[in-house]
Parts: C-alpha cells; structure tokens; sequence
C-alpha cells in the first residue's frame, strides 16, 4: 500500500528559478533563501519518496481565463518544462505517475470533488521553481510527480475550507494506492504579497508568521477563514496559500514541522516548512 511520508509547504515566486538557474547560491541577496531550502533536500534525500503529489497553480501558462478549471489533475506520463517568455528552463522534463494520478482522479470523483483531467500540458513555475531548490535535476529527477493544478486566478475561486477537505479525500485515495510507493505532498503558493492596485507591494511579515504556527498547530482556524480574509492579511495574491491547506489536510493531523524558514528579500515573502 502507498504511504505518506510527509509534506512540504513552499512559496513558487519564478525570481527563485532564475535565482537558481543563474548560480545565485553564494550571492549576500539569496544565500539566505537557499539556506532555508537546503533542510528540505536533505528531508527529501534522506525519505526519498517515490513520488511529489504537486498542489500548485498555473500563471495563465497552460490555462488561459478562456478555460481555467477549479482543480485540474495530470494523469500523463510526463509533463514539458513551459516557456514562460524566455524560453523552457534548462532543466528535464518532469516524470509523471499516470497509475497513481489515475487512481487518484477515480477517488475523487467518486468522492464529488470535479475534475479536470490532462496530458501533455506543459507546467510552469508554480511547480518546478521550488521543485529545483529541493530536488536535484541531474542527470535526471529522483522521481516522479502528480500535478494537482488549482485556480487562485479567477473567480470563482475555491474556498480555504474546500482545499482542506480536498486534502483530506487526497489522502484516502493515496494511502487506498495498492503498490508500495511512498509518497510526499507538497502545497505552494505566497507567502503575503501583492502585485496590483493600491496596495501593490503588500507585505504583513507579522500575519505571515502567524500563518506558518497555524497551518502547523490549527488547520481548522484557517480553514474556517474567507477568501477576503486572506487577501486582507496576506494581500490579493497572497491568498493563494489556500493550496497549503490541501497538503496539510492530506498528510496526519499530528504531523508536525521539523523545519521552517522565512525570507522576506523583495515583493513576495517567501518560506518552505517541512511536515512530518
């Protein structure tokens, strides 16, 4: 049977792929990002899950507005690097695992939560700018990866208390997998900041804190939380941490944090915790 081994939370800003990509490690302005990321690979190096369940959002890439789904599931075998403007990344295409992707697609949608179901879509950064700084690409990924696309985009967006549940009948359909595979879920997005409007170049370090003890200690209180609350605390894009709350309904409700880390450097507050 297939077992959780734990979760990962992580911000997905695309200035962490290029960062990465440019040999930024050493740089005073990023050493302290890579910093923070490095307990994650070592986690990851060390449980060496088969397969990242990958709860992230694409940036209007793949998915325009003309066809954007709520929860868009990849069930393909493997998954092109997206241009973004400036060509694919120089890194391998991702190794997807059609079995378990389909047998989680089949759970749920008899558990009534309504997919979108692809292949040979391209991801872009939501998935594999934090997937770099975890996961050594070379000469190959470790493993493979499911895709789980959310719309933190365009309204109608789903609610906090809508991604915790997803994450809770993500978990029965994992731990249902009968091979032996162990699995790792990983949840994107934020932390505060906002990039339109009056309050364009929102931070709120204080809220953001406060974020990381929740989604470790009480899930519930912000699965009870709005949409409006989160953009009036962590600003309008800063509600996209709504997809932490599917990692965290997906992994055991005594799971705790071994490691986090913060890194406020520009307009995007940016951490990673580590869930076991």
């Amino acid at each position: 049977m297939a077992t959780i081994i734990g979760g990962i939370g992580t911000s997905h800003v695309p200035t962490i792929a290029m960062a990465f990509d440019r040999g930024k490690q050493a740089d005073p302005d990023w050493a302290p990002l890579f910093a923070g990321y490095e307990p994650a690979a070592a986690w990851l190096a060390d449980k060496q899950p088969d397969v990242l369940v990958f709860c992230a959002n694409d940036h209007a890439t793949t998915f325009f507005f003309d066809h954007y789904p709520t929860f868009a599931l990849g069930v393909g075998d493997e998954y092109a690097i997206a241009d973004e403007g400036l060509g694919p990344r120089p890194i391998p295409r991702l190794r997807g695992h059609a079995a378990l992707a389909r047998h989680i697609a089949c759970s749920l949608v008899e558990d009534e939560f309504d997919l979108t179901i692809f292949q040979g879509l391209p991801l872009d950064h939501g998935l594999h700018s934090p997937l770099t700084m975890m996961w050594p690409s070379r000469p190959d990924w470790p493993g493979q990866v499911v895709p789980l696309m959310v719309n933190v985009l365009q309204h109608p967006m789903p609610t906090p208390r809508r991604c915790f549940k997803l994450g809770h009948h993500l978990r029965k359909a994992i731990l249902s997998y009968p091979d032996d595979l162990k699995v790792a879920i990983v949840g994107t997005g934020g932390l505060s900041h906002q990039l339109i409007g009056e309050r364009a170049g929102f931070n709120n370090e204080p809220w953001d804190r406060e974020f990381l003890e929740l989604i470790e200690r009480d899930p519930e209180r912000l699965a009870a939380m709005s949409l409006d609350d989160f953009r009036r605390l962590g600003g309008n894009e800063g509600a996209e941490v709504i997809m932490w709350l599917i990692m965290r309904g997906a992994i055991a409700p005594a799971a705790r944090a071994i490691h986090r880390s913060y890194y406020l450097p520009m307009t995007t507050a940016m951490a990673v915790a580590v869930f076991e």
